[in-house]
């Protein structure tokens, strides 16, 4: 018996499922064959997806893969459905180790992509929500995430990011983020201190796979009321820590 042939969304999704066969990437030909669409048509489908962030390509290789589109939209079902994940576990501890929340956050284009928040133990402590996009230029894990991505990334980032004013002590000079990216890079980690919302201090540190790259940024963050920006250097051993957990918990982009 014949089948009726799937609508575009259908086809769109179709090709995403296929894409997700394929951590390392797939040619749009091997991706079109495999779902008996027309090269063409694989082709204006991926560049939609490609331009709404539920695909990226390779502009070397030509490979397309699944975008931080679908990873976003996958961590808002797993957080709603408690589903853990490795690096759970490891924000956990740290939220204990220092009473504090801790977060988690990974790059997507000139934003960053919360990826797991868990609270603090005080009854007044900063919440976070997975699978919402974030500033970087204003944040302790953007500014981490920035400072710490690859050269050509980096510098794109840093004379190109909008530099949006949130609150009054957000950067807003592009000499001044230089410095401070610089400055970042150099120590190891960031503070945002009020930068993104009034009463609120966070420190950030990298989390690096085991070549080195930069995957994401974990940080603590608190209540200015309760923690002094001298308070959140105290910190920085336990994300330390939890950084070289996650390198070896993680798995590799």
């Amino acid at each position: 018996m014949s089948q009726t042939p799937p609508d575009m969304v259908g086809k769109a999704l179709l090709l995403l499922t296929l894409l997700g066969d394929y951590p390392d990437g797939a040619s749009l030909s091997d991706v079109a064959r495999r779902a008996g669409f027309p090269l063409s048509t694989a082709h204006r489908l991926a560049s939609a997806l490609v331009r709404d962030g539920y695909a990226c390509v390779d502009e070397t290789s030509r490979r397309y893969s699944l975008g931080l589109q679908v990873f976003s939209l996958a961590s808002r079902i797993a957080h709603r459905h408690g589903f853990a994940g490795s690096a759970l576990p490891v924000l956990r501890k740290l939220a204990e180790q220092t009473s504090e929340s801790a977060l988690m956050s990974v790059i997507d284009g000139h934003h960053q992509l919360y990826v797991h928040h868990v609270q603090g133990r005080h009854s007044v402590s900063v919440s976070g929500e997975p699978g919402r996009r974030g500033p970087l230029h204003c944040t302790s894990m953007g500014k981490v995430l920035v400072a710490f991505a690859p050269e050509a990334q980096r510098h794109e980032l840093v004379e190109n990011l909008e530099l949006t004013p949130f609150v009054p002590h957000t950067i807003v000079d592009r000499q001044q983020f230089r410095d401070e990216i610089d400055a970042v890079a150099d120590q190891g980690y960031a503070i945002a201190d009020e930068e993104h919302e009034a009463g609120i201090r966070a420190i950030g540190v990298p989390v690096k796979d085991l070549n080195g790259a930069t995957i994401a940024s974990v940080s603590i963050a608190a209540p200015a009321y309760r923690v002094s920006r001298e308070k959140l250097l105290d910190y920085l051993p336990d994300l330390n820590e939890a950084a070289r957990e996650l390198t070896v918990l993680l798995p590799p982009r």
